[in-house]
């Protein structure tokens, strides 16, 4: 039996990962309420798993997570949470935490999300993985000026340097400067690839 530690402010919550861990491989040792009790519960009973909700009073999920890793703490610890911005998952990332699970999610997936855990690997809830793929997107096309972004959108229209040259108002010469700087940031070979994934950097 692997012995885990719930920190939930909501009733319903507690109530409800209690019944979806009977029976199952994992032992509830203790239910708390808010970040504090967490802390403390965490040092009372020595859970080997610990589940956090982000937003809890005295004490985020987050709070307890940084206040854990701080004393060299590393048992795995899994966020429930019903939302988690870009900040804050980035942050956890960072805290090492070893799973993300959205409270919207099928309930099932959270022994998905343990067993995964206590085999050592990472588990990220589907839905955050592509608000983290879109994240990623916006991102990427970030990195060109707006300068860059035009001459990409030139380049997939299929117009040599030179009519790009007259389209900007630039010398052939600064768009092979300007060409060169855009393959580098995205790494593609050639203009040829750069047109065919235009989209992955500028609205198409």
């Amino acid at each position: 039996m692997t012995k885990v530690l719930l920190a939930d402010d909501h009733p319903m919550i507690q109530a409800a990962v209690e019944a979806m861990l009977r029976g199952s491989d994992y032992e509830l040792v203790a239910k708390v309420g808010t970040g504090a009790e967490a802390i403390e519960a965490i040092q009372q009973h020595d859970p080997e798993m610990v589940v956090l909700d982000v937003q809890m009073p005295d004490g985020t999920g987050l709070d307890v997570l940084r206040h854990i890793r701080s004393q060299g703490d590393e048992r795995p610890v899994v966020l429930l949470t019903a939302s988690l911005d870009e900040a804050g998952f980035a942050e956890a990332l960072k805290l090492k935490v070893d799973g993300v699970l959205m409270k919207m999610s099928d309930p099932a997936l959270l022994i998905e999300c343990l067993d995964s855990v206590r085999g050592g690997d990472e588990w990220i809830d589907p839905h955050l993985n592509a608000e983290a793929t879109r994240a990623a997107s916006a991102r990427d096309r970030a990195i060109l000026s707006p300068r860059e972004a035009e001459l990409v959108q030139l380049v997939r229209q299929g117009l040599r340097n030179r009519d790009i040259a007259e389209q900007l108002g630039i010398t052939e010469g600064t768009v092979k400067v300007y060409l060169h700087s855009v393959f580098e940031k995205t790494g593609v070979a050639n203009r040829t690839e750069l047109a065919i994934r235009a989209a992955e950097w500028v609205e198409v």
